[in-house]
């Protein structure tokens, strides 16, 4: 069943002049706090790239908290991307890649002096992957930087088995994979300036497992005072998929669990891997090798986030329940098609042939109580396949309404915007065979080609991104998500109106997004996760 996890991650896959910035011949040099870095020019914007933000978690120190990177003598090349941290391949056979010395960043900045007074606003993006695959230089944020003039940050963290691993003599479970993301933020703030952004203007945003990292950032009392808005993408702090939903047997998706829990699974990893000696645990286990370590088994047992330590005290959805969180503006929203993505995967193995077939998903996720309720909302008349109406179904139950019900807890406190992204037209990155009975549609992570450069796209579909790309930097630099000329979000706090974005004439609109998701039948039937507490 780890493997159906495995699979179902997020594909994914001139002279400038700034402040603190001096031209060289070969590219812009900046000095950072650890020593100068030279980057390069791309005509209207420059990228510095591979810069360490954290000591290499190697050797003794793997599972430790990062500490700073050691000061460099001359100037470093920031031409290329350092390396991707230790991962599995998303998709086919192949063992791990990637390395442990693994923590650096990305920094693209637009040429010449910010539009404004002020500096320009500071993007720092996380990656999705599961917690298990992904890397920062995977997103080309140059439409992001030029366009919206911001000066955009993409980050590396530790992932899997390195970064969410836990054990009794790690006193529970640290969570690295976030205190790398901490720490990237915490070199945000002391360098921003001298790459022309505003240190006291930063939105952290991310997709998929990054989405899920903003929203435990927005929770956590240690990442206090490190950003100044967020954006959540199709990982709200309420994301969860029912049992049994893609295959056989595959229990219910909950991305956090109770810090002991980590800690325990912790202790038993180590005694199969022949480190249970009574005292040394941690020293047996930093001398394995990384390979011994990356194992599609437990990268994929440690790629859920823990809860319960000082860090991240409480369950994140709870946290905003009960209003204990940043009091940030946010921006959150899924796709139209969440699931689509990973269904699509599994249908070969699992199919859903016939009304029966669908009826017994139904009722093996939901019990036959509930079933009864879902059917009567989602026919599988109503679709063209039935495999469309359990995607449909089950992407209201796992993000689309599960996000609406955080952002309805969020605006109780702090402005709020919500959005569908609802091209079922957008371009097909991922590399899967098509399977007829579900086309992708708007599909988990289909909005990433609107704001980060990966594929491209059609005039229509530009034309949408640079709307994107003007609400998400705009609500960057003013936390109100308008542009000149475009359609305007709906006020925060309008109970589930958010923006539905698509390309044509009336592609950008205001919907109920609670009343066509169905979300009071969720909200009644099924309205969060199981895990023990």
């Amino acid at each position: 069943m780890r493997g159906v996890r495995r699979r179902c991650a997020l594909l994914l896959p001139v002279v400038l002049l700034l402040v603190g910035a001096a031209a060289g011949p070969e590219g812009p040099v900046v000095d950072t706090d650890r020593g100068p870095v030279r980057g390069r020019t791309h005509g209207a914007y420059s990228t510095f790239e591979g810069i360490p933000f954290a000591a290499p978690p190697t050797g003794p120190r793997r599972w430790r908290l990062p500490g700073p990177a050691r000061r460099w003598e001359g100037v470093r090349d920031a031409g290329a991307p350092g390396s991707r941290c230790v991962q599995l391949p998303v998709l086919g056979p192949g063992g791990p890649v990637g390395s442990e010395d693994c923590l650096y960043l990305n920094v693209t900045a637009p040429a010449g002096p910010a539009a404004g007074a002020r500096p320009r606003p500071v993007m720092v993006w996380f990656h999705g992957g599961g917690f298990f695959s992904g890397s920062g230089d995977v997103y080309r944020p140059d439409r992001l930087a030029v366009r919206g003039d911001a000066v955009v940050v993409t980050v590396n963290y530790r992932l899997g088995v390195f970064g969410l691993f836990g054990h009794p003599e790690l006193g529970g479970a640290p969570g690295f994979a976030l205190a790398d993301q901490r720490a990237a933020l915490r070199w945000v703030r002391t360098n921003a300036e001298r790459f022309g952004g505003d240190p006291d203007n930063v939105t952290v945003f991310g997709e998929s497992a990054g989405a899920l990292s903003v929203c435990a950032h927005l929770t956590s009392p240690a990442s206090a005072g490190l950003f100044h808005k967020a954006i959540v993408q199709s990982g709200s702090c309420s994301t969860t998929t029912p049992p049994s939903a893609l295959l056989p047997g595959l229990g219910t998706y909950e991305p956090f669990v109770p810090a002991r829990r980590t800690a325990e699974e912790g202790a038993l990893a180590a005694a199969r891997l022949g480190c249970d000696r009574p005292s040394g645990v941690l020293d047996c286990l930093r001398a394995l090798d990384a390979r011994a370590l990356a194992t599609p088994d437990l990268m994929q047992r440690f790629s859920l986030v823990p809860y319960g330590g000082s860090a991240l005290p409480t369950e994140p959805r709870r946290a905003l329940q009960a209003g204990r969180f940043h009091r940030v503006p946010v921006l959150q929203g899924t796709t139209r098609d969440e699931i689509r993505l990973f269904l699509a995967q599994t249908l070969a193995a699992h199919p859903i042939g016939d009304e029966n077939a669908y009826r017994a998903r139904m009722e093996r996720s939901f019990g036959v109580g509930t079933a009864r309720a879902v059917e009567a909302a989602y026919p599988v008349s109503a679709y063209p396949t039935p495999a469309i109406a359990w995607a449909t179904l089950l992407t209201d139950a796992s993000f689309i309404c599960p996000t609406l019900r955080d952002g309805a807890a969020l605006g109780r406190h702090v402005p709020t915007y919500g959005y569908r992204f609802s091209d079922r037209g957008a371009p097909d990155f991922t590399g899967l065979p098509p399977v007829p009975e579900l086309p992708l549609g708007a599909a988990h992570g289909f909005e990433l080609p609107y704001l980060f450069t990966i594929t491209p796209l059609t005039e229509a579909q530009q034309r949408l991104a640079d709307r994107m790309t003007g609400y998400w930097t705009a609500f960057a630099r003013t936390g109100v998500p308008t542009a000149p000329g475009a359609p305007q979000w709906p006020r925060p706090g309008a109970p589930g109106r958010v923006l539905s974005l698509a390309p044509g004439a009336d592609g950008i609109r205001t919907v109920d997004g609670r009343a066509e998701h169905h979300c009071a039948l969720w909200d009644e039937r099924w309205p969060g996760v199981t895990t023990a507490r």
